[in-house]
Formats: structure tokens, C-alpha cells, sequence
């Protein structure tokens, strides 16, 4: 097993991670633990109560918060009262978290152009602040890879490169999008230019059917 993944490793250039059975086992308990513990401590719930969200499928505060009250309705001993009490409660600390964060970011001098950008949460404005990108400006100079994190090979060796936005789960596509649109919203590019090359894209891609 060892050395089929070392194989499969180097002829990909990929970490292959492999999960035995007790493993994955392993990582679904405290997945289940992480999960209960956070709806205990943000939700002021006791233990089975929050156990009972993360066996119904709730992963996350913004879930509780902003789903269909009927689907905590189904929740055995969640009436109408005790599931908008939940919904109450987790709107609350999202937008406490919201707060703070916007304000750690005001402290570290971001800019209106780029709290106003459409796509951005205050904790990803506060993650890009501390990192020095304080301005719309900042954000268009970034290269996708920077927000969404990558790979380098350096001495022959792949290197983890985090990106500033990778643990909000910003894929590379989304990277490459929110940055374009900074910079047709600076000016720096013209939506013009794009829809030209990708209708030459379109006519290449054309020729190389017909040949």
C-alpha cells in the first residue's frame, strides 16, 4: 500500500492521502465532536441538544441560521418558538463575528473601495487587512493563487502556498473571478477585450474541430 501511494505521489505530483477504515472512523468522531462543540459554545446549548443538530446534518452556525425553519421543525422536541430561539441566537453571533471583524479591519486601515466589493465577507476583508491588502487597488494586483492557495515546486521539492481566502473555501475559479471583476471595476481591463478573446477562443477552437 505504502508504495503504490508513493508511486501514484510521484507520478502525479499529488499528496495522496489514503484513509484506512479506523482512520476514517477516526476523523468522522471528531468531526461529530468539533461540530457539537461549536453549537454548544455559540448557541449556549447543552450537549445532546447540539449533538442532535450534527446528527440531522447541521455543519455550520450560518446553516441553523439562515435555512428553512421547517427543517428544524423535523428536529424530534424543536417546536416553532425553539427553532426561531436557534435561528435568533445564531443570526446573533454571525453578526457579532461580522462586527468584529469589520472593525479589526477599519483598525488595520482598509479601505471603503474595498469593504464595498461585492463577494467579500467582513472576515475575508479582515484576513486580506491583515495581510497588508487594504484597498480594492491591493486586491487586483493579486494573483489567483494568493487568495486560494497552491502549489510550488521549489528545488525539486512541492511546497504548500496558502491563500489568504483558502479557509474561507475560495476555489481557484472564484479567485480568478472576484479578481477580474476588481479590475474591470478599476478600469484596468475592458469587458470589451475579454468577450474579443474569448469569441477568438471560440473560432480557434472551431478550426481545430473542422481540421
Amino acid at each position: 500500500r505504502g508504495q503504490n501511494v508513493r508511486l501514484a505521489s510521484q507520478l502525479t505530483g499529488l499528496d495522496i492521502d489514503i484513509l484506512t477504515e479506523e482512520e476514517e472512523s477516526q476523523r468522522r468522531q471528531a468531526e461529530f465532536a468539533e461540530r457539537t462543540k461549536l453549537f454548544m459554545e455559540t448557541l449556549d446549548l447543552d450537549e445532546f441538544f447540539a449533538q442532535l443538530l450534527v446528527s440531522e446534518g447541521f455543519t455550520s452556525l450560518e446553516e441553523v441560521a439562515y435555512v428553512e425553519l421547517d427543517e428544524l421543525l423535523v428536529i424530534d422536541g424543536v417546536d416553532e418558538d425553539t427553532a426561531n430561539e436557534l435561528q435568533a441566537r445564531a443570526r446573533d453571533f454571525l453578526e457579532e463575528q461580522a462586527k468584529k471583524a469589520m472593525d479589526h479591519a477599519r483598525e488595520l486601515g482598509v479601505q471603503d473601495s474595498l469593504v464595498n466589493f461585492e463577494g467579500l465577507t467582513p472576515q475575508m476583508i479582515e484576513a486580506l487587512a491583515e495581510d497588508g491588502v487594504l484597498s480594492l487597488e491591493d486586491f487586483a494586483t493579486c494573483a489567483d493563487w494568493e487568495l486560494a492557495g497552491g502549489w510550488t515546486t521549489v528545488d525539486g521539492e512541492r511546497q504548500k502556498d496558502d491563500g489568504l481566502l483558502e479557509k474561507f473555501d475560495v476555489s481557484l475559479e472564484e479567485a480568478q473571478n472576484m479578481v477580474m471583476t476588481a479590475r474591470i471595476q478599476l478600469g484596468w481591463v475592458d469587458p470589451a477585450d475579454l468577450a474579443e478573446d474569448g469569441e477568438g477562443d471560440e473560432g480557434t477552437e472551431t478550426e481545430e474541430a473542422g481540421a
